[in-house]
């Protein structure tokens, strides 16, 4: 049976009088900050509300099955990415099991797309479903563009420059290639798919939104050129699957803070951050902590509700976004009779459902591998099924029909059998806001804007000994996304406090 993963952590009770570094929240973004800035020697002290660390990249117990949170897939290991950069900062030491196929996408006309990661692969692929008009000059752009955006992201540790000195440090790691490929910030992916006729292929623009959505939280009309490359690009790089849940990948993190000095401390909620003379004063429900820093790893709509409002610069007032422009998910969580289980474990299925929600036309399902016998009694896998929802103030979710319509859509395209099910339960932003606390429940980060260049989103320095990372953070969505803002604040921070 698995193992109930609250056993996995050494948690702290009693909270330090004093800190070099007060972390709020546990997810990957302040894990890796806090792993990285242990391993140079500062007291660090992560509180994080919730009885498990991970934030939106963990898994949790349910009924003796073992589901993932939010995130279930794990992209950032390859050499150059940022998770490795973090976690070769840190040694921190993981196995994962690379996958031979990162995912199939299911198109409404029930053609079946497999993606792949070698890339010669994946343009024949490309040109197999859509037509070979475009296709391999559009993906060799894209690839093009997204080996820039993560190899500079890693090297640019001053990005978004905020103030001159920052500009020249940007300046002197940057080549002329670099300032070329920068110029398709200020173009949409529909610019992309424009330049190569594709944009007239209605099948082909529907399968980049859907991508597009998984991965930037937006269409190919907002979402820039250079994060829409990078995120249709991201099944070309190494997919990796995890045994026992990304909470696995959690505990690695966790250990390794453990053994370099850094301590856990759950269930402690911040509920007010005062401002002393040299450092902040943090109100928690298990007393009051003075930290020379913090690093806020939770989403900066929820930071700004803890801070007054005279201690917040005027530049993170005016670059929180609202609830209206925010997406939630609704999650179903499946476990059933593992006879039939899919070789391929991730899959993005194109639909019409009436769920009742606004979202997106899309359904994504993760399954468990056959060989992971932590996460389920031998004979069952788990799988998680998840899709967004927009409009979080006024929708409204019906469970019961999410469920039943969403199981008859895998049983159609022959993911899933009805009779195999043993559990099911549904999760919607609700639940994602009690899990998290994050305002209306959304997840999945900032969504990309045209209107919000990379070097206007908000940087991991708020103020003086006031950092911030995680998915409302630049560069955004995904785990390697919130790892390097992670880093980032770490570096931000070291550099200021040395």
């Amino acid at each position: 049976m698995p193992e109930n993963p609250v056993h996995y952590f050494k948690t702290e009770e009693q909270l330090p009088t004093s800190i070099d570094v007060a972390i709020i929240g546990a997810g990957l973004g302040s894990l890796s900050a806090a792993a990285i800035l242990a391993k140079k020697g500062l007291n660090v002290a992560i509180l994080e509300q919730n009885y498990l660390p991970g934030g939106c990249t963990s898994s949790y117990l349910r009924k003796g099955y073992i589901f993932e949170t939010g995130a279930t897939t794990l992209v950032g290991l390859d050499e150059g990415m940022p998770l490795k950069a973090v976690m070769d900062i840190a040694d921190i030491q993981f196995k994962a099991e690379k996958l031979k196929i990162p995912m199939l996408v299911h198109l409404k006309n029930g053609q079946i797309i497999t993606r792949y990661q070698d890339r010669n692969q994946w343009i024949a692929e490309a040109e197999r479903v859509f037509g070979s008009s475009g296709q391999k000059e559009f993906w060799e752009q894209c690839f093009q563009l997204s080996d820039f955006v993560w190899n500079t992201s890693v090297k640019q540790k001053k990005f978004p420059p905020q103030n001159f000195s920052d500009l020249l440090y940007c300046a002197y790691k940057s080549s002329p290639s670099d300032l070329l490929n920068a110029r398709f910030a200020f173009k949409s992916t529909f610019h992309l798919l424009k330049n190569h006729g594709l944009h007239e292929n209605p099948q082909f623009v529907d399968f980049v939104n859907e991508q597009l959505k998984i991965t930037a939280q937006n269409n190919v009309y907002e979402v820039n050129a250079l994060f829409g490359a990078t995120a249709l690009c991201y099944t070309n790089y190494g997919n990796y699957y995890v045994h026992g849940g990304l909470i696995q990948l959690v505990k690695a993190f966790t250990d390794n803070i453990a053994i370099n000095g850094g301590k856990l401390f759950l269930k402690t909620t911040v509920n007010q951050i005062d401002k002393t003379r040299n450092s902040w004063k943090l109100t928690t429900n298990k007393g009051d902590i003075i930290a020379k820093n913090i690093i806020s790893g939770i989403p900066v709509n929820n930071l700004a509700r803890l801070i007054d409002e005279a201690l917040l610069p005027a530049f993170l007032q005016k670059k929180t976004m609202p609830v209206n422009k925010l997406n939630g998910a609704v999650q179903l969580g499946i476990a059933f009779k593992s006879s039939d289980v899919n070789e391929v474990l991730h899959h993005q299925i194109h639909h019409d459902l009436a769920l009742g929600f606004k979202g997106s036309n899309s359904i994504f399902i993760s399954y468990a591998s056959a060989k992971d016998n932590k996460r389920a009694e031998e004979g069952i896998t788990v799988a998680s099924v998840s899709t967004h929802v927009s409009d979080l103030e006024n929708s409204m979710i019906d469970k019961e029909l999410f469920k039943e319509k969403v199981i008859e859509k895998l049983q159609s395209v022959g993911l899933l059998k009805k009779e195999d099910i043993a559990y099911t339960h549904v999760s919607d932003p609700h639940d994602w806001q009690d899990w998290t606390l994050r305002e209306a429940g959304f997840v999945g980060g900032y969504p990309q804007f045209k209107s919000v260049l990379p070097w206007q989103m908000i940087p991991a320095r708020i103020s003086k000994s006031l950092y911030a990372c995680g998915d409302s953070i630049y560069p955004g969505q995904g785990i390697p996304g919130v790892a390097l803002s992670g880093m980032l604040a770490a570096e931000r921070l070291l550099s200021d406090f040395n």
